[in-house]
């Protein structure tokens, strides 16, 4: 039962994810449409789901079990996001075409590209997560996951699970997709981590 929980809280927060990137096709200014993506994570965070990009930054502070609870975050996170997506391409919204520009776009580029914004990106996430998690002040927690999450819409960098939205919403589900994918996970892994072995690292050094 534990495991289906996680699963389907996994599954919300995916859902999540795909109407922070609903409303970024939908909006006209890229900046504003970053900013609104922000109401993904804000979901995931209020609402306590489970995301991979948020709990992958975790996996050295957890047992080895975490690691598969992780992979079932992800495949919850995948299931969310193909609902969403197919549910979308159904309706009036203008997301397919756009989905579409923005997945060429992706699946165009190298695969060493696709990998470095996809660690800068969840450097960015662990922020954003870290400060919900630890300021002291309200106004602290929510301008900290507003920053990181508009931050890396603009800038461009590449999240995996928005990703999956994006390539739903698009019909871009390919063999290459699917690698290209993959590699975005593992740098969102690698992403996710240095900051927190950093601080690791140093409280040892000081200790």
């Amino acid at each position: 039962m534990k495991k289906l929980a996680t699963f389907l809280s996994a599954v919300l927060a995916g859902a999540a994810i795909s109407i922070g990137g609903a409303v970024f096709l939908c909006t006209d200014s890229r900046p504003a449409g970053a900013a609104l993506f922000s109401v993904g994570l804000f979901a995931v965070c209020t609402l306590g789901l489970d995301l991979f990009t948020g709990k992958v930054c975790y996996i050295f502070d957890n047992p080895p079990a975490y690691a598969a609870r992780c992979g079932l975050i992800w495949l919850g996170n995948l299931g969310g996001t193909l609902i969403m997506g197919t549910a979308l391409r159904l309706t009036r919204l203008d997301v397919i075409s756009k989905a579409q520009g923005i997945c060429e776009a992706k699946l165009s580029d190298s695969i060493i590209s696709i990998f470095i914004l996809a660690v800068f990106c969840n450097i960015l996430i662990y922020l954003s997560v870290e400060s919900y998690r630890s300021s002291p002040h309200e106004l602290g927690k929510y301008l900290g996951l507003f920053l990181g999450v508009a931050v890396f819409v603009q800038a461009g960098f590449e999240h995996c699970v928005a990703n999956m939205f994006y390539f739903t919403a698009a019909g871009a589900w390919s063999g290459k997709t699917v690698l290209y994918l993959l590699v975005m996970t593992l740098g969102n892994a690698l992403g996710g981590v240095i900051f927190p072995l950093a601080k690791k690292f140093r409280a040892r050094a000081e200790g």
